[in-house]
C-alpha cells in the first residue's frame, strides 16, 4: 500500500521502524535490556506517530505492522535460546510456548476470532524475560525441571491470561481506565489535569510503587547467593559451547523446523500486512520451496568457509542464494499477478534473516564430514 506521506514524518515513521527493526537483533548477546527496549518501543511507536506526525496510522494499516514486527523481535528471541541458554529443559519449554502462540496468532489472523488470542496467550515472552533475570545472576542449572515448567505455568495462568483478556478480549486501555475510573477525567484529558483532579489517588500510587519495590528488596535479599557478578552481556554469562559456524551440517538438519518456523512466521506477516495477493497455501508452499531449495544450495556453498565465518556473511550469503532461487522460480513460473517489489524484497529480507540466524545458532549433530558429502549427493541425484 502506498500512502503520501511528508518528508518530516516520514523521518520519524523510518527512524522508529529503524529502532522495532535493529533493536530486537541485540536480543541475542544482550537477551534482557534488548527485549525490554523492543517493548517499550512497542509500547510507545503509536504514540510518537501520533505527537509527533500527521500520519493517519489507519490508512498505513500500522496495526497491521505493528503486529507483524512483534512476531519478528520474539523470532529472534526464541532464536537466542539456541545461543545463550544451556538448559535443555529450558529450550524445550520456550519452543512449546513460542510454537502454541505462533499457531494461534497465525489462526487469529486467518479467522479473526478474537478469542484465540487469550486460548494462544504469548507466555514465552515473559518466560523468556524471566529466565534472562534468572541469568543475570545464576547458572540456570540450579532451576530444576518442575521449578522451570512451574514457572511458565505460573506466567502463564497469573500475568499473560489476565493481559490478554484486557487487551484482546476486554479491549482495554490501560491508560484511559486510569484517567477515567481512578482520576475521574476524561481519556484524553492530560496526566497534569488528572493528577490535580484527585490528588490522593497519585499519592497512594506513589506509595504502592514504593512499597512494591520494598517487597522486591526483601524478596532479592533473600534469594541464594550469586553464582556470578551481574551482567547484561550474554557472552559474559554460563551458556552452552558456541556453535562452529565452520562445522560439517547434513543439508537436511533442523528442516523441518526451520519450514515450520518460516512459514508460520511469514503467513502471520502477510496476512498482518496484507500486501500480497498470494493465498495462504501459497505462501507456504513458495515458503517450502525457498526454505528447502537453500537448505541444499547452502549445503555446497558452506565449502567457501568465509562465507560463513561471520554472522553477518552468513546472512549475506543466505540472501544471495535466495534472490537466486526466486529469479529462477520467476524464469520458470513468470506470472502477471506478481506481487510488489517492496512485499517481495521485505519477505525475502526477513526469510534471509530467519535462516541465517536459525541455522547459525541451532547446535548442529556431530556428523563426519564424508557422511554429510555422501548424504548431499545421494539427495541431490534423487531430487534430479
Amino acid at each position: 500500500m502506498i500512502v503520501s506521506v511528508d518528508a518530516p514524518d516520514l523521518a520519524v515513521f523510518l527512524f522508529v521502524l529503524a529502532l522495532r527493526l535493529f533493536v530486537p537483533l541485540g536480543i541475542l548477546r544482550y537477551p534482557l535490556p534488548a527485549i525490554l527496549a523492543s517493548l517499550v518501543i512497542d509500547a510507545a511507536d503509536q504514540t510518537i506517530f501520533q505527537r509527533m506526525t500527521d500520519i493517519d496510522l489507519e490508512e498505513l494499516n500500522y496495526q497491521g505492522y505493528d503486529k507483524a514486527l512483534d512476531i519478528y523481535y520474539l523470532t529472534i528471541a526464541y532464536i537466542a535460546t539456541f545461543r545463550n541458554w544451556k538448559s535443555g529443559t529450558a529450550i524445550a519449554v520456550a519452543a512449546a510456548l513460542w510454537y502454541y502462540r505462533l499457531v494461534g496468532v497465525a489462526l487469529f489472523e486467518l479467522t479473526e476470532w478474537r478469542p484465540l488470542l487469550i486460548i494462544f496467550p504469548n507466555t514465552f515472552e515473559y518466560f523468556f524475560i524471566f529466565m534472562a533475570v534468572v541469568r543475570l545472576r545464576w547458572d540456570t542449572d540450579r532451576l530444576s525441571n518442575r521449578q522451570i515448567i512451574g514457572a511458565a505455568a505460573a506466567i502463564w495462568i497469573f500475568i499473560k491470561l489476565p493481559q490478554e483478556y484486557w487487551i484482546h478480549i476486554a479491549q482495554l486501555d490501560t491508560t484511559d481506565v486510569m484517567k477515567e475510573q481512578l482520576f475521574g477525567v476524561e481519556a484524553t484529558d492530560s496526566w497534569g489535569t488528572a493528577f490535580s483532579n484527585r490528588p490522593l489517588v497519585l499519592v497512594v500510587l506513589v506509595v504502592a510503587v514504593v512499597g512494591l519495590f520494598a517487597l522486591l528488596a526483601q524478596f532479592w535479599s533473600r534469594l541464594p547467593p550469586a553464582d556470578h557478578p551481574l551482567t547484561f552481556d550474554a557472552d559474559r554469562l554460563p551458556g552452552p559451547e558456541p556453535v562452529d559456524p565452520l562445522l560439517p551440517r547434513r543439508w537436511n538438519e533442523g528442516l523441518g523446523e526451520k519450514l515450520v518456523l518460516t512459514t508460520l512466521v511469514t503467513v502471520i506477516f502477510a496476512n498482518a500486512l496484507g500486501d500480497t495477493p498470494a493465498t495462504t497455501l501459497e505462501i507456504a508452499v513458495g515458503v517450502g520451496l525457498v526454505v528447502s531449495g537453500n537448505a541444499l544450495l547452502t549445503q555446497f556453498v558452506r565449502r567457501f568457509d568465509a562465507a560463513w565465518s561471520t554472522t553477518l556473511r552468513a546472512f549475506a550469503t543466505t540472501l544471495l542464494v535466495n534472490v537466486a532461487i526466486l529469479i529462477a522460480y520467476r524464469i520458470v513460473a513468470p506470472s502477471d499477478d506478481e506481487d510488489p517489489f517492496y512485499a517481495t524484497a521485505f519477505f525475502l529480507l526477513l526469510l534471509s534473516l530467519i535462516i541465517a540466524l536459525f541455522d547459525r545458532y541451532r547446535p548442529p549433530k556431530p556428523y563426519a564430514e564424508t557422511e554429510i558429502v555422501t548424504s548431499t549427493v545421494t539427495s541431490t541425484v534423487t531430487l534430479a
